[in-house]
């Protein structure tokens, strides 16, 4: 494994693209900064956070005997480890907000972005970028956000914590390179959030429903239980769960 600390970047997931196209990168490199000026989530969005707080880091990780059809898997492979990982060090309330971030007491304590690279309709490699707010306490205009000092009122070593999930890391990996999907599968739903609950969602046309999460499909899609019992696939682009 080899490890690249930097001080500070745009985005560790920008670097490590930007390397793979220079030079052969060699598989499970990860890149560590302690500060990113446009670190990137879902949907294009972007994740804040405060320099030498949290962890910010980038794993590139060749996924070649993994079909196309189910890169899935690997989000599911890489949220275990996190959610892990993060058990490990006592954090409470921990769930899997699908499609991949990771809860502590219905509040984001770690977010995922994963850039697969594709050649002739098939999967090659993956650069994996993992955020976790480690010990920072104020965010401003993030309701929605914590960490794990504020969770567990503990000031955490960064480097202990990012060994821990890279050792997470290479268990849900050994998982799927042996094709153990329904193993990562079971794990997967059995922590997703609200899964079985009654909840809210909004759909891409802004309409309210209600339904319940049943779990995921092969391809990543949320199965979600609505009237008249039928059960209905969104992709992430379809549907907002607003709890």
């Amino acid at each position: 494994m080899r490890i690249i600390k930097l001080n500070a970047i745009d985005s560790t997931n920008s670097f490590l693209r930007q390397l793979s196209t220079e030079e052969s990168v060699e598989d499970f490199t990860v890149v560590v900064a302690d500060y990113q000026t446009d670190g990137r989530g879902q949907m294009g969005t972007q994740w804040q956070s405060q320099n030498d707080k949290n962890l910010m880091f980038s794993v590139f990780k060749e996924v070649e005997g993994l079909d196309i059809t189910s890169h899935f898997y690997l989000s599911m492979a890489v949220s275990l480890a996190v959610f892990e990982a993060l058990k490990l060090f006592q954090i409470n309330q921990l769930k899997i907000k699908w499609p991949n971030d990771i809860l502590s007491e219905q509040h984001k304590l770690s977010g995922i972005l994963i850039e697969n690279v594709i050649k002739q309709n098939s999967l090659q490699s993956s650069i994996i970028g993992i955020g976790i707010n480690v010990n920072q306490t104020q965010f401003n205009d993030l309701p929605n956000a914590t960490s794990m000092q504020l969770v567990s009122g503990r000031t955490f070593d960064r480097e202990h914590v990012l060994n821990e999930v890279l050792k997470q890391l290479t268990h849900y990996f050994s998982l799927l390179k042996s094709k153990s999907l329904s193993i990562l599968k079971e794990a997967y739903e059995a922590n997703l959030f609200r899964k079985d609950k009654p909840s809210t969602f909004k759909d891409k046309k802004g309409n309210l429903f209600a339904g319940f999460i049943k779990g995921v499909s092969d391809s990543g899609h949320l199965n979600v239980l609505v009237e008249d019992d039928i059960i209905k696939s969104f992709d992430l682009k379809e549907v907002q769960l607003l709890f």
